[in-house]
This record gives structure tokens, sequence and C-alpha cells, in this order.
């Protein structure tokens, strides 16, 4: 009988957990469990009070440079004193190691527990604090390179709607949507005033879910698999972006996004260049997390993702954001 390899495969959480406990020096009494899989697989390995998580990288997702890469700027931020959960090296001093999986070798990585719990619905005090978080990141990313992709107009906009073209018909509205409006951005993009908009590392995925909140800890930041190169005021678009989504009421979002740039700002000053292009970047990034969804589409549900799914977050999403900021 012939062996079909796997396109992407769920690794046993028990058998992960042996793999860990001899590298981490975990006692016999720790345990694994899946949180959750997507792009990557998160574990959560406890060992008494102690908690970790291991996160399983995708079979040619991240490659071992880029990682490299994402955890020295998690490094950076940790020594400069942000609250972030960072990279826990093996007993032999390594931080990314190597699991053999039936679709290939994985990648993976230990990382601190960040304390509290995820909340999807902040207070307008709660948004202002991660603001204060976002500027504070900003202050030390701002210049700092980093050897993976830069977030340009082709990465966000062209690269991204070619993956979607795959799913969606040429002829079919949305797309008609899709295409027109990514040259508006596109023409948009050329008229920026790039010598007013501050460059570095971008984390470009800050939102609830990336955030654990504790009372007594305050509020930690994780997941940077998105980092890169680019305008700082992204990170801003995508935050203010989800917020909009997932924020209703209209005077709720305008009080909480006030509340937001409110704490940002008692960081950092948003240049009035960064401020004016906020609405067309957050509609750019629906473009490329679309896009990533299209492209990463094995490691989702037949059912999740589908021409259904895309032409309902096309009307729902981006259409009544573009609609909104018009």
């Amino acid at each position: 009988m012939k062996k079909i390899p796997a396109a992407s495969s769920i690794l046993s959480a028990e058998h992960l957990n042996l793999f860990a406990r001899a590298l981490y020096a975990l006692s016999s009494q720790s345990a694994a469990r899946l949180l959750k899989a997507g792009i990557n697989h998160s574990y959560l390995i406890e060992d008494g009070a102690a908690r970790y998580i291991f996160r399983i990288y995708s079979l040619n997702w991240r490659t071992r440079d880029e990682i490299s890469e994402e955890l020295r700027f998690i490094d950076h931020l940790y020594r400069a004193g942000v609250q972030v959960s960072y990279p826990i090296a093996d007993a032999n001093g390594n931080y990314i190691q190597t699991v053999g999986a039936p679709e290939g070798d994985r990648l993976a990585v230990m990382f601190s527990y960040a304390p509290g719990n995820k909340l999807q619905n902040f207070s307008a005090d709660v948004h202002e604090q991660i603001g204060e978080l976002m500027g504070r990141i900003h202050l030390k990313a701002e210049d700092f390179v980093l050897d993976r992709i830069t977030y340009s107009a082709r990465v966000l906009l062209v690269e991204s709607l070619e993956s979607v073209k795959k799913f969606l018909p040429a002829d079919s509205d949305e797309m008609t949507f899709l295409f027109a409006t990514q040259q508006e951005l596109l023409h948009a993009f050329r008229s920026v005033n790039t010598g007013n908009l501050r460059k570095g590392a971008v984390h470009l995925d800050i939102w609830f879910d990336n955030l654990n909140i504790s009372p007594e800890q305050g509020i930690t930041l994780f997941d940077f698999d998105f980092c890169g190169n680019g305008w700082l005021c992204l990170d801003i678009a995508y935050y203010l972006m989800q917020l909009f989504v997932l924020e209703p009421d209209e005077k709720e979002y305008i009080l909480k996004k006030d509340s937001f740039l409110k704490g940002y700002e008692r960081m950092v000053k948003i240049h009035d260049e960064e401020r004016r292009i906020l609405p067309m970047l957050g509609i750019c990034l629906h473009y490329f997390y679309l896009g990533i969804q299209c492209r990463r589409f094995e490691n989702w549900s037949n059912v999740f993702l589908n021409e259904v799914y895309l032409k309902r977050y096309v009307a729902v999403r981006i259409r009544k954001f573009v609609s909104a900021i018009s």
C-alpha cells in the first residue's frame, strides 16, 4: 500500500509532552494539551505551578532564520521591559527545536505563559492601556530592522489578492469590488508622504486574541508570528480595524478608539500623515489577512473557508469598513 504524506497534521499532545520533558528538564508530572490549531499549533504545557506555551510552526510557513528574527525582536522588547511572552531555551541553550511530523520536519519554540485571560470586550480604560503598551513597543521598534518580510503595497494588496483569486470567481461582484478598491488603494499608496512616517519592526497582529490581561500583572502581548518591517502606523491601523469589526455600537467604537489613541500618544506622538492614512491601511490589512487565509487553506477546514465565507467577509467586513471611512 502506497503511503501518501500529510499536508498538515495535529501532533499528539501526549508525545509532545514527552518530547518537551526531555528537552526542558520538566518533571515526570508535566502534561500538555492542544490550545489552538491554525497556521501554527499552540500547546499548553503545565508542570506543577509552571505553565508554558509550546508553539509548533506549520511546515513551509516560517524558516529557521525567520523564527530567529522573530525571537530577536521579542528579546529586544523583553530586555527593554516590555511585557511580552518570551522564548525559553532548552537545557542545551537552544531556542528552536525540530519536530518530526507526518508531513515533514516542523520547527517549534517554547514560550513563557502570558498571565491572565483573553477578553473579547475591553473597557475604554483597557483600550487606553493597550494603546500605551503599543506606544511603548514602538519606541523600541522604531528603526529596528528585521531580516524578514517588509510590508509593502505589493505584499498587502497585490500578492494577497492573487491568493483570493483562487477561491472567488473573477467575474463575481465581490472580486470586481476587490480589484477596483485595490487600484484605488495602490494609487493612494503612491501619494503618501513617507518622510513623515516612522519605520521599524511591526507586530502586525495586536488584538484581543494575542493579549492576556491579569488584574495583578497587567497586559502581556504574545504571538509575533507576523512581525516584519514597515510603517509603525500599520500596527495602529490593524488595531483600529479590528476594533471597528468587534464593536458594533458606533458611540462605543469612537470612545474606545479615542481611549486607545490617548494611551498611545501618552508614549509617542502620532504624526499627521500617519493619522491620515490609518483608514486606508486598515483596508489594506483586510486584504492581507484575507489573502493569508486563502494561502494557508490547508490549515483550515473546507467548511470554514469557502466561497460563501469569502463573499460574506467582503460584504460584511471590507465593504462596511470602506463605506464607514468614505
